[in-house]
């Protein structure tokens, strides 16, 4: 592995939401100190160095005035899609902004009209829920179901086929917003399945908005399929939503891209972006994109490594000091989800718990889904592996 891992950065005092905000409870003093944040999804590893040049050199210059998107900003996009994913993006599909939230909250202003029902897949990503709910829609949740593979001895999520049809077939219901892969359980969609779930959608007419940011965050044996590259039809009737943020760890640096094909509705889009006022993007965020995906992929590769060598000793450590937790299957992100029902807490008992007696900081099930995440809890393992050791041998004790 050429890159380093393992190295242990402060990130504290550095206006980070991750080490430097406070916890929801204080930890008693029987915790260890400090608070290990396993909570809020971003990586404790340095950017990757053709990043952090590119960074440096941009902000030699003394002025960071309005940004102009170049030429080679859509030419690092176009070329990385197509060479990592065999995905060809036309340039006049894509649209910048300024996050994937931002983009989600563009794409829903743009295909809804308030009172309408959006669907999605739950337990789902918290920020789904928001933004529905802020554009005036409406939640209609199908849950998925968990499947015991005994092959791995772990869960994984399947489609309830029917419900998703049923809701689907909903008047009301004219959006399904789409994690691709999927936050927080873990799963990446199959071309079957996202073809399936598409001519459902298109049979009722419901439109796909599928958010993409943990689309390299890939473990083996598993391949992630853009939407828009199953079938013309999934690419007709889909708003796509991506950024280097999650795997290249630049969230900070608020870049990220709507991609749609249909004219008519790409035009809606861009006017909704103007409307939201999340148009112009900062300096750093351009040059840090063209750097990920120009300059970077052999650090991905060795990131996705590292992240499944911490899966791993997370399920050899569950398995053998945490018999009360049941660790589901991880295909992609760097965000397993725990099955903790044999505690006989409820999720949000159970993480204050956590906090509050070892120092350790999780989200429970519940903020991904009030019913379908009961019973969870989920880890961020994106860290050095002596953090994540430290954190589990603080839970395992306590």
């Amino acid at each position: 592995m050429k890159y380093n891992f393992d190295q242990i950065i402060d990130r504290s005092g550095t206006g980070c939401v991750k080490w430097d905000e406070n916890p929801p409870t204080a930890p008693s003093l029987h915790s260890p100190t400090p608070v290990v944040p396993l909570w809020v999804a971003d990586m404790d590893f340095a950017v990757a160095p053709a990043i952090q040049e590119a960074v440096r050199c941009r902000a030699m210059h003394p002025i960071f005035g309005y940004t102009h998107v170049d030429d080679d900003y859509y030419e690092a996009i176009i070329a990385w899609f197509r060479r990592r994913h065999q995905w060809t993006i036309r340039r006049e599909e894509i649209l910048y902004t300024t996050g994937v939230v931002p983009a989600m909250s563009v794409a829903l202003k743009a295909l809804t009209m308030p009172g309408e029902k959006v669907l999605m897949l739950s337990p789902d990503y918290n920020c789904f829920f928001s933004s529905i709910r802020n554009n005036g829609c409406e939640v209609a949740e199908c849950i998925l179901l968990g499947k015991h593979d005994p092959s791995t001895l772990a869960t994984h999520f399947e489609v309830d086929w029917p419900a998703f049809e049923a809701l689907c077939a909903d008047e009301k219901c004219t959006v399904f917003l789409l994690c691709n892969p999927h936050n927080p359980t873990g799963r990446v969609w199959t071309a079957g399945e996202l073809q399936r779930m598409n001519n459902i959608c298109m049979k009722h007419g419901v439109k796909v908005v599928s958010d993409e940011i943990h689309c390299e965050l890939i473990m083996p044996g598993h391949r992630f399929q853009p939407f828009a590259a199953v079938s013309e039809d999934c690419r007709q009737n889909s708003v796509i939503l991506n950024s280097p943020s999650k795997a290249f760890n630049i969230a900070g640096l608020q870049i990220a891209n709507i991609v749609c094909a249909r004219p008519d509705w790409r035009r809606r889009v861009d006017r909704a972006i103007n409307i939201n006022e999340v148009c112009d993007v900062n300096p750093f965020g351009p040059v840090a994109l063209k750097a990920a995906y120009n300059e970077s992929e052999d650090w991905l590769d060795d990131l996705n490594e590292y992240l499944w060598g911490n899966y791993c000793a997370l399920c050899d450590f569950a398995a053998k000091h945490l018999p009360q937790w049941h660790v589901c299957a991880l295909e992609g992100t760097y965000l397993p989800w725990v099955d903790i029902t044999a505690t006989g807490l409820s999720s949000q008992d159970y993480a204050n718990q956590l906090l509050e007696q070892t120092g350790v900081w999780v989200n429970p099930g519940t903020m991904y889904g009030r019913h379908s995440g009961e019973g969870y809890i989920r880890l961020n393992i994106a860290c050095p592996r002596s953090l994540l050791m430290e954190a589990l041998g603080r839970i395992a004790k306590g």
